[in-house]
């Protein structure tokens, strides 16, 4: 990655949540390794709203969340790229039209904007509620409900240890149970049914892990939390008792209107029994007796994130390394092919358009990882390990980094057809080619595992002609490296590469 003496580290930070049912930026400036937040926006988009029945994105609703993108944009004006963090949750990981709306969202913000999974989005609500909480021993439940989705997350200090992401939200429970504005029992007895058979898949590993205390992070605990005390059911936070009573309360109201009178905002009050819903099951399922609320969520977390980044603690790295371990991985090996791979990189990185921190870590982590899926078998274990990196679960990298470190690893020996880039999007397509490439030439010259780097190599390129050089002799020394490059100059020509040596 980039050296950290090669440019000052960036002063202010910025974070975007796009969320299902809200917007949020947080812009804030590193001061002594902490974060001193100067100015928060934030804007009821529901987006998540705006899927249609074939769980596409209305232009409606594309126009309405990029409008308020402009005025987002507006603020980040001067700001380093590499400074800034924009995520897209559960509206956009559904959309199957997410893609359409993220380049025009690009377009806007002048910096790419990643789709997280929905574990991803656990880690960083949890490393966002945990920075703005007391450095307390012991364990803690953190529950942040979001439009479309509602995560859980047990863990100690900053480290999160049980993190899970279920499909369920106060958008999507709000549209189902509660469009007409109206709270009656029954409805409210089939959300909370639907919402307790979901917390099923989570109830038994929770709580066997056990918490000393819950922390709730989102819009609407925070909302609950405001109408208990308003009521006076509880002197402090929010407690089951406190749930019972409310639910009985809202009831009687019957309709969201009437919310107004329990000092809901107008905003929210179409989703407060959704959201209340959600919560009422949590607590219920999952024994929780007693529930506080925490300002931090999801955009404090990136915020954090960034400056772990630049910082050099990425917590990419450490995904890396477990899984190097996880899959015995010969780490030897994966560091001589990515030295070598490195060495190549570093000749064609300008010509290429690689030469900028993702796409060298990108081909960094690929170098370490490309054997992977050796622990299922030998034959077609490039496929394996393309498999196991596309579907697991990798804290720290976004859906679309995910699947491009699965490409590289699927791609980074024997046939190079288009079967490799399937999913890749077309203005992604040059880049990702080369960048295998690059993955292949190290996996190549490191053939015989010796460890040993190519001496005096030297590369140049112009688009798809790929020339390398090595020292006198070097390659009649080395036969066995001389019919790799022979071979791999066949295959290359399937994606348009001219390969000499």
């Amino acid at each position: 990655m980039t050296p950290p003496d090669t440019a000052p580290a960036p002063e202010l930070l910025a974070a975007i949540d796009l969320g299902s049912n809200s917007f949020h930026m947080v812009i804030a400036r590193r001061i002594h390794g902490e974060i001193r937040t100067l100015e928060k926006m934030g804007e009821k988009v529901q987006l998540g709203a705006g899927l249609d029945e074939r769980n596409r994105l209305t232009e409606e609703a594309q126009e309405r969340a990029l409008a308020c993108l402009e005025r987002f944009a507006q603020r980040l004006e001067g700001m380093r790229p590499d400074s800034v963090q924009v995520v897209g949750t559960n509206a956009l990981r559904v959309a199957r039209n997410a893609q359409q709306f993220t380049d025009r969202a690009e377009e806007i913000l002048g910096v790419p904007v990643d789709i997280i999974a929905g574990r991803e989005e656990a880690r960083l609500v949890y490393l966002g509620v945990s920075h703005t909480l007391s450095d307390d021993a012991g364990r803690r439940l953190v529950v942040d409900i979001g439009g479309g989705s509602t995560e859980f997350i047990i863990g100690e200090q900053f480290e999160a240890q049980e993190l899970d992401s279920l499909h369920m939200g106060c958008v999507s429970f709000r549209n189902r149970y509660f469009p007409d504005g109206k709270i009656k029992r029954k409805q409210m007895d089939k959300a909370l049914t639907h919402a307790s058979q979901e917390l099923l898949n989570i109830r038994h590993r929770f709580i066997g892990s056990g918490w000393k205390n819950a922390v709730g992070s989102s819009g609407s605990i925070k909302a609950i939390a405001s109408v208990v005390e308003t009521l006076g059911l509880t002197s402090e936070g929010i407690t089951f008792e406190s749930l019972k009573q409310l639910r009985e309360k809202l009831i009687d109201l019957g309709k969201v209107e009437k919310l107004s009178e329990l000092g809901v905002k107008e905003e929210r009050q179409s989703i407060f029994p959704a959201g209340f819903v959600i919560l009422y099951a949590a607590c219920e399922s999952l024994g929780i007796e007693r529930l506080t609320y925490a300002d931090g969520a999801l955009r404090e977390g990136l915020l954090y994130d960034i400056m772990g980044r630049i910082q050099h603690e990425d917590v990419r790295e450490r995904t890396v390394q477990a899984l190097q371990g996880r899959y015995d991985v010969d780490r030897r090996h994966a560091r001589a092919v990515e030295e070598t791979a490195i060495t190549v990189w570093r000749e064609v990185a300008t010509d290429w358009g690689l030469d900028n921190d993702h796409d060298e870590g990108l081909l960094r982590w690929a170098c370490r990882l490309h054997e992977i899926g050796l622990t299922i078998s030998h034959s077609q274990y490039h496929k394996h390990g393309a498999y196991l990196l596309r579907y697991s679960d990798l804290p720290g990298f976004s859906k679309q980094a995910q699947q491009e470190l699965a490409t590289l690893v699927r791609g980074h020996r024997r046939k190079f057809t288009d079967a490799v880039f399937e999913g890749c999007e077309k203005d992604e397509l040059d880049r990702m080619k080369r960048l295998c490439v690059l993955v292949r030439l190290g996996v190549l010259l490191q053939h015989p595992r010796s460890g040993e780097q190519p001496e005096g190599v030297r590369i140049d390129v112009k688009k798809q002609k790929i020339d390398i050089g090595f020292r006198d002799g070097w390659l009649d020394e080395r036969p066995l490296t001389r019919a790799d490059l022979v071979s791999e100059a066949d295959y290359l020509t399937k994606q348009g590469f001219e390969l000499t040596f």
